[in-house]
């Protein structure tokens, strides 16, 4: 007879008997490990493969360059605005794939690629402390096969580094409160790996506040008499101690004058590159200063709503209610102190990118897992007790998922559900200059002599354009204005998805709606890019909205 879910069962945690999952299912431990293993592994080659696919991003191009700056003269200050530790990384893994003939692009975002399948085993590892190991590997195996999770992991950005550092702490964090309240040795040794976890969140991005998730949930059981889980002022200075030594370590560039100018530059805003954000299809001031004058508060709901799969989306609602039982134990307070530390500033805040999500979505999938886990439950006792429901949910939901990562690889990112209908909302995140390594070839083609290109990544269409020996073609930024006078019949204008701002519309809409393009580059039969060539009617209309 097929054992029934696990119930709930209580152990010792914060003198408070919150419950935990009994996990009947992964019991045995060779089972455990082989599962994650397949997961890992799963995982990983989802977001290695074909990682080059797609060119680089204006963002990953400034990598690349800090990258050779970093090789050629030592560290430096520039990127600044951003931590060290990502970059690092990324000369190390640069310089290992010259060696083997490694293209640019998958050795400047293998580094984002290892770390993000390296927190799938984290994240069970922190679902496991706060709900036990069924809820801990249902939420690894959404994290692993999820198409947004795969293309957030396939980018070289900082966020995937930061929720790998956040798991880390977290997992010795809370381990270390399991060993504190059943006493089983000195939870101490913990503490300083937490802080090391800490050192490696501050390293890869500069988002402090995050640190409130720990420091709240810890807070809420010291007046609690029974709580055994203490640091004491001694502990504290020396986790702060430990943290801080880990921090330079991680990030020595923070000690370069270069580097704090290139901060205050980007604190100021001084660095923003583009005026709007396309949202939804209406463009929005991109500022964080602007807060709810900005991109708009529903932005990430949107997301969330249009960007899940839709089998996760149901869990997820059936699973969100269940967040505020207490049957569900005290550990759903570190999830709910997650959320909030997440959501509440970043929907308000008028900067926003689909990017700073990767950070939160584990949530979602945690918040889903708790709902196939009672769904199981549920069918057990209403239906049979002979049948294992829970495998039998979770098989459907991964063959479900991962049908939908298969359908939209190698571009992850333009996944959008049956609500989404297969529209990009966020077109800047979705698309990601993903096209320029193509545009630059289609302009070569079209044109034997120098011509001058105008686009929005006017140094990436450079960049492209160098590696096919056509240092003839000047680029240009098609937000200047100064520069779009100066364009002659011949030159080429590029308009590419995710690149509409204030600067350029007039542009755009004329020539979507009056012009032909000579080109148009489609991925997953979707139009990314449109290059038009100037004829005298064209530049005409052209030179007058530059005016």
């Amino acid at each position: 007879m097929t054992e029934t879910p696990d119930k709930i069962q209580p152990i010792i945690t914060a003198g408070t008997n919150p419950a935990k999952f009994a996990d009947r299912y992964f019991a045995d431990k060779t089972v455990l490990a082989i599962t994650l293993s397949l997961l890992i592994l799963l995982g990983f080659g989802f977001r290695v493969a074909n990682s080059d696919t797609e060119s680089l991003s204006e963002d990953e191009l400034n990598k690349l360059q800090t990258v050779a700056e970093y090789r050629e003269n030592g560290l430096s200050g520039r990127n600044g605005e951003h931590p060290f530790l990502m970059k690092g990384l990324q000369t190390v893994s640069v310089s290992i794939g010259e060696k083997f003939n490694v293209s640019d692009e998958a050795a400047l975002r293998f580094p984002t690629v290892l770390f993000g399948s390296l927190s799938i085993l984290l994240l069970f590892l922190i679902v496991k402390e706060l709900f036990g190991a069924s809820i801990g590997v249902i939420s690894s195996a959404l994290y692993a096969v999820d198409p947004n999770a795969i293309g957030f992991d396939r980018i070289a950005k900082e966020d995937s580094f930061l929720l790998f550092f956040f798991l880390f702490a977290g997992v010795f964090f809370l381990r270390s409160q399991t060993i504190a309240e059943k006493g089983e040795r000195n939870p101490q040794p913990l503490y300083y790996v937490t802080a090391i976890g800490f050192a490696g969140m501050m390293a890869s991005k500069y988002m402090p506040h995050i640190l409130a998730v720990f420091g709240s949930y810890y807070n809420i059981f010291q007046a609690i008499p029974q709580t055994k889980w203490r640091f004491g002022k001694v502990k504290w200075l020396t986790f702060f101690a430990v943290a801080g030594i880990a921090f330079l370590m991680f990030n020595p560039t923070i000690l370069l004058p270069e580097t704090w100018r290139e901060m205050l530059m980007f604190a100021s805003e001084k660095r923003i590159g583009h005026d709007a954000y396309e949202f939804a299809g209406e463009l929005y001031r991109q500022k964080l200063s602007l807060w709810l004058a900005g991109v708009p508060w529903t932005f990430y709901y949107v997301f969330i709503a249009v960007k899940t799969p839709l089998i996760t989306l149901v869990f997820f609602l059936i699973g969100l209610p269940l967040m505020f039982k207490k049957r569900l134990g005290d550990g759903r307070f570190f999830v709910l102190f997650w959320a909030f530390f997440w959501f509440v500033p970043l929907s308000v805040m008028g900067g926003k990118f689909t990017r700073y999500f990767t950070i939160a979505q584990p949530i979602i999938f945690i918040v889903a897992s708790i709902g196939i886990y009672f769904a199981a439950e549920f069918l057990t006792k209403k239906l049979s007790r002979k049948v294992n429901w829970l495998q039998v949910l979770l098989g459907v939901v991964i063959i479900s998922i991962f049908t939908a990562s298969l359908s939209t690889a190698p571009h992850f990112r333009l996944f959008t559900n049956a609500i989404g209908n297969g529209t990009h909302n966020f077109p800047h995140d979705e698309f990601y200059d993903l096209s320029v390594r193509e545009i630059v070839a289609e302009v070569a083609k079209n044109t034997a002599k120098s011509a001058t290109v105008a686009s929005e990544t006017p140094y990436l269409l450079t960049h492209y354009a160098n590696k096919i020996s056509r240092n003839d073609l000047n680029s240009i930024s098609l937000s200047d204005a100064e520069k779009v006078k100066t364009l002659q019949v011949g030159d080429f204008i590029i308009i590419a998805e995710g690149r509409r701002y204030f600067s350029n519309d007039v542009y755009v809409q004329y020539l979507k709606k009056s012009s032909n393009p000579i080109s148009e580059i489609s991925v997953n039969g979707t139009i990314s890019a449109r290059i038009y060539r100037l004829d005298e009617n064209m530049l005409e209309q052209i030179k007058a909205s530059a005016k």
